[in-house]
């Protein structure tokens, strides 16, 4: 087996398996718990997990919070549909993807809402569709685009987005706008289910990583090694960060709860500093052969063939074992992708 050959990623996965509406309650999703020491895996119910922790632990949440990022917008010159799709601040403009692209040109303007805010195509930017855009006309950028705005769920989701995905596609605890996609390994937590986590003495970590687009885009290089990472801002705060080295100290277990989270502790953790607190952008790219440094277990969900996404996970598993796992959740009818069901690697 090749672990950089692109081919090594892929796997057929039924159309019926990706799940299109998420599992209600959030915390009765199933749960795959997979043991890296012996191999073994156990088929538990989400909320279950709260007895695999304890206080030994520390679990690591990212409280970003998902945009109504999806705006349709007309050019008041011609009256043509454009849609818009936030990625990320860049100063005072954004970072966005626009469609159709050839009609978004430098220096065109577009209206969002019946005229509730405008957009100014600044500049096109180096990847397929990326614009720059001014934003103007708004008291509350992301009270506005909340109005105007949908939410933007991923492709595989077959279906219009909702009032009820609004909610159902944010975590709990999800605080600070910034995401284009959720998180969606905290998608399974529940209010009561992190109370009774914490009551079996788990502390709880929280930071933010604003999700972008490149997270769910198939890594396209035949050689994985060859694939630019997308870079996302990311924060962990003074408080957070002595706390994670306080649990360094203590021996304790540290959870991440998604790639993202992930992302942040290994790009903020120094051999022989431990965790530095910081704000900026990473562009770390995880895949077999990378040595973990800042985490010891994972949550995550069950993500799409040739993404990065998969290929973090199986740096952190084992590619074999985690092959094995996704095997075992396609004969069990595990239900994949955003909305889909969790893995615990421990």
């Amino acid at each position: 087996m090749d672990l950089h050959d692109i081919k090594t990623y892929n796997f057929y996965l039924p159309a019926e398996l990706i799940a299109q509406h998420p599992q209600s309650p959030r915390d009765h999703a199933r749960l795959l718990v997979v043991d890296r020491k012996t191999g073994e895996f156990r088929d538990l119910i989400f909320r279950q997990i709260d007895e695999l922790l304890s206080e030994q632990d520390v679990l690591v949440l990212n409280e970003t919070r998902v945009m109504a990022a999806r705006l349709e917008g007309r050019k008041p010159a011609t009256g043509g549909q454009v849609e818009v799709l936030l990625l990320r601040p860049q100063g005072k403009d954004w970072v966005c993807l626009g469609r159709p692209a050839k009609r978004m040109r430098p220096g065109t303007i577009i209206e969002f809402g019946d005229g509730r805010m405008r957009g100014k195509v600044l500049a096109d930017l180096e990847f397929a569709g990326g614009k720059l855009i001014r934003f103007e006309g708004y008291e509350d950028f992301f009270q506005t685009i909340n109005e105007v705005g949908r939410v933007p769920l991923p492709p595989y989701i077959n279906r219009p987005a909702t009032g009820k995905d609004a909610d159902d596609y944010q975590t709990v605890y999800a605080r600070e706008y910034g995401s284009a996609a959720a998180p969606t390994a905290g998608l399974h937590f529940t209010p009561q289910l992190l109370n009774r986590i914490e009551k079996g003495g788990t502390e709880i970590i929280r930071l933010v990583l604003h999700v972008g687009l490149g997270t769910f885009r198939p890594v396209e290089a035949a050689d994985i090694r060859d694939h630019v990472m997308h870079k996302e801002f990311y924060e962990l705060k003074e408080e957070a960060a002595g706390k994670l080295n306080r649990a360094r100290r203590q021996g304790k277990r540290i959870v991440a709860v998604g790639t993202t989270s992930v992302r942040v502790l290994e790009s903020t953790h120094k051999a022989g500093e431990g965790f530095n607190a910081g704000a900026g952008e990473t562009g770390l790219y995880i895949y077999p052969g990378y040595s973990f440094a800042a985490v010891d277990a994972l949550v995550t969900n069950f993500h799409l063939p040739k993404s990065s996404l998969l290929m973090l996970v199986s740096a952190f598993g084992g590619i074999e074992l985690i092959k094995k796992a996704y095997q075992h959740a396609i004969a069990n009818n595990y239900r994949f992708f955003s909305y889909g069901d969790a893995m615990f690697i421990i």
